[in-house]
């Protein structure tokens, strides 16, 4: 954010055996205090990446309780059974584009629980996906302007999504990050 010197977003994105565990974290307000509770969180998750997603949002619940807290949002991918368990507390949006343009539906979105991270403590809910080679995981905080599932296509590589994303859709008055993450089954 302009007149920041330090983000309070930060993501992660973190190998263990058969998948791969990736995450945004926004941490409340803006500055140092911020960029400490999503630094914490993400400390938090490289501990035990392959914990489910429930388990590493509790986890991060209790490690942040003395910090502003955090909203959050992560996927961790299976390679052995192709699927994707997504969670997300707060407002950091996540869609999974599909590589398929005449799969029905063309993208999934993730449903967002309510609550803060270290702060009320978040009653939260996973959803499973079956992933396709080739689809597509963006997560955005909310530094980016929503509607950016209409002008994505699955045949961009990620990091030209990520920069367009960045380009067209910042707002300009909050911290921003966007994580692009294409599944290819395999770590």
């Amino acid at each position: 954010m302009p007149g920041e010197s330090i983000s309070g977003d930060r993501c992660l994105v973190k190998e263990f055996p058969g998948g791969v565990l990736t995450a945004v974290v926004d941490g409340l307000g803006h500055g140092r205090e911020a960029a400490e509770a999503a630094f914490r969180a993400i400390q938090t998750m490289e501990q035990c990446p392959s914990d489910s997603v429930v388990m590493l949002v509790n986890r991060c619940h209790q490690s942040l309780r003395r910090t502003r807290g955090v909203v959050m949002s992560l996927a961790s991918f299976s390679a052995a059974d192709q699927t994707m368990t997504w969670l997300g507390v707060g407002n950091v949006r996540g869609i999974l584009l599909r590589a398929d343009p005449k799969k029905a539906p063309t993208y999934e979105t993730l449903f967002l629980n309510h609550g803060v991270v270290g702060g009320n403590p978040p009653s939260v809910r996973a959803f499973i996906l079956r992933v396709s080679l080739g689809d597509t995981l963006i997560l955005a905080t909310d530094g980016i302007a929503g509607g950016i599932e209409y002008k994505l296509t699955p045949c961009e590589p990620p990091q030209q999504i990520a920069k367009r994303i960045l380009s067209q859709s910042r707002l300009g008055t909050d911290d921003a990050l966007v994580l692009v993450a294409r599944y290819t089954g395999s770590t």
